[in-house]
């Protein structure tokens, strides 16, 4: 093989970001002389520029209906006009050509939009950005749409979160060519963290958006991420706020979209997470600091919502961050 054939298929008002990120990976890619290189191309519909919803224009390199195959990698990003893009019969028959002439197909974000349009998606698993998860589910009962990983493989069909998740997923597919050293490199050479996992959580207590316009779950929320190790059970929670647990957990379920227990358990368990990441601290040093009662109790929480250990978390983590 010449080389492997990357086609990035963008759309007006798509998302710069989700054609940066990849590209570049590729890109560093060939500079560290990975073999067969990647040839990039940037695709469009009719060939004429493409103004990003940044307002930036980028020119595509061909029209999508001169590509004739076969392509190694074929890419869709996202952005604001993914429902437009679904919706152009042109666009969607030349993604179901080209996905049938491709080794592997991808999007970035609501990129899954319009593979989703074009049948790629059907009875597969998938994700896409969170905010978009559910209009994606509710329009097509065919295809398993999880929205809390930062991306997917289905066979030969890969999905991404939001935006710089395109970087994952690019990472992986990279690892996945060339193996972890060359994607190690890359992670380095981009000064970006390798590599997260695909199954890692999209939102955390870090990136979650503050509760809609209510102070009180605002001002709890707040604490219980400050105030980790105190007792945040939801009587305790409830007397703090001057409410009745039944109160308590009927704003949470409606601003939070969860129970007061799984929410502490979440953000502990994040906690917990950033912890073993970035310092040496025993494991019962930081289930205590994060407040869990045991490290057994803290085991069960990481199983349950990374569905890996927190030992083995750790040295995965801790070995990609060192290399």
């Amino acid at each position: 093989m010449a080389s492997r054939q990357v086609l990035i298929v963008a759309f007006p008002e798509a998302e710069l970001l989700d054609i940066a990120c990849p590209s570049d990976v590729f890109d560093a890619a060939n500079r560290l002389r990975a073999k067969p290189a990647y040839e990039i191309r940037l695709a469009g519909l009719d060939g004429r520029p493409i103004r990003c919803q940044s307002g930036l224009s980028l020119a595509p390199q061909v029209r999508l209906d001169q590509v004739t195959g076969p392509v190694d990698t074929l890419l869709v990003a996202g952005g604001f006009g993914h429902l437009a893009a679904a919706e152009d019969g042109r666009m969607i028959a030349q993604i179901r050509r080209l996905a049938g002439v491709s080794r592997r197909i991808a999007s970035v974000c609501t990129g899954a939009t319009v593979l989703a349009a074009a049948g790629v998606l059907t009875g597969r698993r998938c994700t896409t950005h969170w905010m978009d998860a559910t209009r994606l589910a509710g329009q097509h009962p065919e295809i398993d749409v999880d929205p809390a990983p930062l991306y997917v493989r289905d066979g030969n069909v890969y999905t991404s979160a939001g935006v710089t998740s395109g970087l994952d997923l690019a990472l992986a597919l990279v690892e996945a060519d060339h193996g972890p050293s060359m994607a190690r490199q890359i992670a380095r050479y981009l000064v970006t963290y390798l590599q997260r996992p695909g199954n890692q959580a999209q939102v955390s207590m870090f990136l979650s958006a503050p509760p809609p316009d209510h102070g009180l779950v605002g001002d709890l929320t707040g604490y219980i991420a400050s105030s980790l190790d105190a007792d945040l059970g939801a009587p305790a929670l409830a007397a703090r706020a001057g409410l009745s647990t039944r109160q308590l957990t009927r704003l949470f379920d409606t601003h939070l979209g969860t129970t007061p227990a799984r929410h502490v358990r979440r953000v502990r368990t994040e906690a917990a997470a950033q912890l073993l990441t970035t310092t040496d601290l025993p494991l019962a040093a930081v289930a205590r600091r994060c407040g869990f009662g045991s490290t057994e109790s803290l085991r069960q929480a990481f199983l349950d919502h990374y569905d890996t250990p927190p030992s083995a978390y750790r040295r995965t983590h801790r070995r990609k961050l060192l290399a």
